[in-house]
């Protein structure tokens, strides 16, 4: 893992771009290259090769039209003597802060740290708070799951034809934008588990609802993955020592009604089904503590699925 400090980007993606095209319009507005050298604090000769190269407005500093609104009005507060290194300073902080709000910086910043991707980062702006650093464990251990998931073996027929989805909530969490999951659903290709992208709050409806659900109950109950329903799964679930719950396939109320269910149990087992219905495939739900609980279980029944010795390996 590279570790690459945010003002690492500032000093080497930003100040490179601004000083130059700083300098091009104040000598625009009249300024000799050693007074402009003076403004910037560097040499003449570096002003001198600011002028002389050739403008890229290609990449997302220059690119973006607020660096230039921010360096016009830089330079002709300069040159009119009506801003000085204080103010003209401010005028770049504040640009800067705001590319550090999930902009430009924000960009540049994941490309050089890769590990960042998908954490919807924003320490610049809040710092370490631990809203925060609850949000990425979350995703973090959605992140895990789907890892697991891909990796173990036996997996791809549990799979369902809709595919599946692995979600954590937050602790608190009021409604599915408080639930991490899997963008686009996790599906199985050519013998493989296929995880398209990275966990995003507000990813998945159905495997949301049945984390709320469940968490109106049991508030520890955080984390759940869906599979394809079917005897051999419910067998093995069984041989776990779980009895799973069945419910209505409907989707109208089915919040409501999980919820009545689970309220009726006094408890949230941890593998809830349905037997599908016109157009709805037929559905189990797995459920843990945390995506990862969840899915460890998931990974156990199904192996206990494939165990040609185990008894529920026979059943269809």
């Amino acid at each position: 893992m590279s570790l690459v400090l945010p003002s690492e980007i500032v000093v080497n993606e930003v100040l490179p771009v601004v000083r130059p095209m700083l300098a091009r319009e104040l000598a625009d507005a009249g300024l000799t290259q050693q007074t402009i050298a003076n403004n910037l604090g560097v040499t003449q000769a570096a002003v001198s090769s600011y002028l002389n190269s050739k403008p890229d407005r290609s990449g997302p500093i220059a690119g973006d039209p607020r660096t230039q609104a921010t360096i016009e009005r830089i330079a002709t507060g300069l040159a009119d003597e009506q801003m000085d290194g204080y103010d003209a300073l401010a005028e770049l902080m504040d640009l800067i802060a705001t590319f550090e709000d999930r902009g430009p910086i924000c960009e540049l910043h994941e490309e050089a740290m890769p590990s960042l991707r998908g954490l919807s980062c924003d320490l610049c702006v809040r710092g370490i708070d631990s809203t925060l650093a609850t949000e990425r464990e979350t995703l973090a251990n959605v992140r895990r799951a789907a890892r697991l998931l891909a990796t173990a073996d036996g997996m791809t027929e549990a799979i369902p034809n809709v595919g599946t989805n692995i979600g954590m909530a937050l602790p608190g969490a009021a409604d599915i934008t408080d639930v991490a999951a899997v963008p686009g659903r996790i599906y199985s290709m050519r013998g493989r588990v296929e995880v398209p992208s990275d966990p995003e709050f507000g990813a998945s409806s159905n495997v949301s609802t049945m984390i709320l659900a469940a968490q109106a109950v049991d508030e520890t109950t955080a984390g759940a993955l869906n599979l394809v329903t079917s005897d051999a799964l419910l067998a093995a679930a069984q041989e776990h020592g779980i009895e799973p719950l069945r419910f209505d396939a409907d989707y109208e109320d089915r919040d409501e009604r999980l919820r009545e269910r689970f309220q009726s149990r006094d408890s949230v087992p941890r593998v809830v089904y349905h037997e599908g219905a016109f157009g709805i495939e037929p559905i189990t739900y797995v459920l843990g503590e945390t995506a990862v609980d969840a899915t460890e279980l998931a990974v156990s029944i199904a192996e206990t699925m494939s165990d040609p010795t185990n008894s529920s390996s026979h059943r269809q």
